[in-house]
């Protein structure tokens, strides 16, 4: 049976949770059931539910009620997941500090990114500096939030905003210009549109429930609503597959459609949105020789992406 540890807090002489307990009420809160948080965690399923009987009885409360359905979160569960999540993400930053503090070449930094930034254009960024730095560890998460630097749930954020936190290193790397684009399969079969009127008979690509791209096109002067698109998704690698596809016409960044000569251009004089480019890092990492090198790095790289993402006149 694995032991089940549980520190003293000297000032209190309270014994508080070993931080394994937290990590196994973490898995559980995500996976749903002790077996499937034992198979994320690696480890068997009585021991993640003694894991589960202890942290109840550490800080007497109820966690999970059983049922015929499962395992189903208390309040106090729910409460405490936020709490928890965030102990979580300072002992992974703890982690990728300690993996490199012998030498900058070494240890792990964080990324995020969008779909599309992350999907298309970071890899090929991410493989010079890696070929360059072979002892470096590189991790990707591919989302949207803009709090995950504050909660050191990341070293590097790439973002297609401005950022308003203050606690932030924050430099705009340029303009991306995104245009309306169609496969060469699609316009053979269909046609390009000459006209805003002649768009509108054609099969479009664009979101189900995400509201970015209509309030985007809305800021323009163009109407754009749900019931207009043809072929829905939210997720934007996705979208970009169906264009190369020929599903119908859909928006690209211009610098990545540009890499493939089958995309034809839509209305180009008339339909054109821009969105800036950031590149953050918080505040407490300016002394980290590692996540630093790799900032000056992306700045480069990405501001002559940025470049290649404008529309030419």
């Amino acid at each position: 049976m694995p032991a089940i540890h549980l520190r003293m807090d000297k000032r209190t002489n309270i014994g508080a949770p070993d931080w394994n307990l937290y990590r196994s009420f973490l898995a559980v809160m995500h996976e749903g059931s002790l077996s499937a948080a034992a198979r994320a965690l690696g480890m068997t399923q009585p021991s993640v539910g003694r894991h589960i009987a202890a942290l109840e009885a550490a800080l007497k409360v109820t966690l999970f009620t059983r049922g015929p359905d499962g395992l189903k979160p208390t309040a106090t569960a729910l409460e405490m997941q936020a709490s928890a999540q965030a102990m979580a993400s300072a002992a992974q930053h703890a982690q990728r500090v300690a993996s490199g503090n012998q030498h900058e070449e070494r240890g792990t930094v964080r990324i995020t990114a969008s779909q599309m930034m992350g999907g298309e254009v970071l890899p090929e960024i991410l493989a010079r500096y890696q070929a360059q730095h072979p002892l470096l560890t590189i991790e990707l998460v591919l989302n949207n939030k803009m709090n995950d630097l504050l909660q050191l749930e990341a070293d590097i954020a790439v973002r297609m905003e401005r950022p308003t936190q203050q606690a932030l290193i924050a430099k705009r790397l340029g303009r991306v210009d995104i245009g309306l684009y169609a496969h060469q399969r699609y316009v053979q079969a269909r046609g390009l549109p000459r006209t805003m009127a002649e768009l509108a008979q054609h099969a479009m690509l664009g979101p189900d429930q995400d509201t970015f791209v209509t309030r985007l096109a809305a800021q323009h002067g163009i109407p754009l609503s749900r019931e207009m698109f043809s072929f829905r998704c939210d997720n934007d690698l996705a979208l970009l597959a169906a264009l190369r596809a020929g599903l119908g016409i859909g928006g690209s960044q211009i610098g990545i459609a540009r890499r493939d000569p089958a995309l034809m251009p839509v209305l180009a004089d008339q339909l054109t949105f821009s969105l800036d480019m950031w590149l953050l890092t918080h505040g407490d990492l300016r002394s980290n020789k590692r996540v630093m090198k790799l900032y000056r790095f992306l700045t480069q790289e990405l501001s002559a992406y940025a470049l290649s993402s404008q529309r030419t006149s």
